[in-house]
């Protein structure tokens, strides 16, 4: 069967950044008590893989907290469905809040999640000519945040269609300049043809370590990657970063800096509340979060810094600016729930932004 695109490809617009994710994925967003988190399998915090069953059984678990919590229909406002997964997050972001066009290569399926992950990434101008349509499920995860806006996620990705290493060519990537992935081991084929075909024609390559399990668990394949010299800008979260160098004599956030500096031209490590610790080059700084920021949800925080430093590297920002673009970027989207920045909160960054004297999007 030949996949369907969903928008011809145009050669009068190419997206300056490319996101891959092989599988598109929507997100049920819930605010949970604690008690319902001691409820579901696996540590809190991380994100961890289930079969469809196991999350339609959280989904309902949820609905059932939240009906009893509120005993009215105002339950429906601590859940939220909208397209997700990192990279989407990470590209949407960069699309609608800074104003640099981006486009997605992936899949998703002929259902009503798959027409829900396209109008909301279609709405907030996202170029999906390179979203293959197939016959079959899309991938969906729930993210549960607990009273302290830490996030738990539980994805369903099997039987969920994706692309394959194969359907990828040299035109998807023709003319873009960065194209932005997140680790998984279970994409790392489709990931490798990616790189290969990007490095072809050119672009520089950004990677999100994902989790600290998926580094845990894969770390080989990861540090293969790594050291292939392929991946130009590396982030990674506190958790992530302690993971990689577990078993060092230092396993600190500025030895995973420095670590990853020897293979990335950008590195980047993110300290949640305080702030984030970057390389690139010679050079290193640390920089503070948002003061300003009151944490809701830290759904996409990591996502949305990303498309923040992203945005500061294509203006030709200094390490500094970058980082602070990118502390106001993954603060903007922690004021809300899910990893959709609103657009009260938009503004909310640009004005933090003007206040921290940083060149905020034309136009916008």
């Amino acid at each position: 069967m030949v996949a369907e695109s969903f928008c011809p490809k145009q050669n009068d617009h190419v997206p300056f950044i490319l996101g891959l994710q092989p599988s598109a994925l929507v997100d049920s967003v819930a605010r949970v008590d604690c008690s319902l988190l001691d409820r579901i399998p696996g540590e809190r915090g991380g994100s961890i893989p289930v079969a469809i069953e196991e999350l339609e059984d959280i989904l309902k678990e949820v609905e059932t907290s939240l009906r009893d919590e509120a005993n009215d229909d105002s339950s429906s406002s601590r859940m939220k469905t909208m397209a997700g997964g990192s990279v989407a997050n990470t590209i949407r972001g960069l699309s609608s809040g800074f104003g640099i066009s981006s486009g997605i290569i992936g899949a998703c399926g002929d259902d009503e999640q798959g027409q829900l992950f396209v109008n909301n990434m279609s709405s907030h101008g996202v170029d999906l000519s390179r979203l293959r349509k197939k016959k079959g499920h899309t991938a969906q995860c729930v993210c549960l945040v607990d009273e302290l806006a830490n996030r738990t996620m539980r994805p369903c990705l099997s039987n969920a269609v994706k692309v394959q290493a194969q359907e990828l060519t040299k035109e998807d990537f023709k003319g873009s300049k960065w194209l932005v992935l997140r680790y998984a081991v279970l994409n790392l084929e489709v990931i490798q043809a990616a790189i290969d075909l990007a490095k072809q024609e050119g672009l520089l390559v950004s990677l999100d370590l994902a989790s600290f399990e998926m580094v845990r668990n894969f770390k080989l394949p990861l540090l293969k990657l790594l050291e292939s010299g392929n991946i130009d800008l590396c982030f990674a979260n506190e958790d992530e970063a302690t993971e990689l160098l577990r078993g060092e004599q230092n396993a600190d956030p500025i030895a995973a800096v420095e670590f990853l500096a020897k293979y990335c031209e950008w590195a980047v490590v993110t300290l949640g509340s305080n702030g984030c610790i970057a390389r690139h080059g010679k050079e290193m700084i640390r920089v503070s979060a948002i003061g300003e920021s009151k944490a809701t949800d830290a759904t996409g925080a990591g996502d949305l810094f990303a498309s923040g430093f992203l945005y500061g590297v294509v203006k030709g920002l200094s390490l500094e600016e970058c980082c602070k673009v990118g502390t106001c970027s993954g603060g903007s989207v922690i004021r809300s729930l899910g990893g959709e920045v609103t657009l009260e909160n938009w503004q909310w960054m640009y004005k933090q932004m003007q206040v921290k004297g940083l060149p905020t999007p034309e136009g916008l």
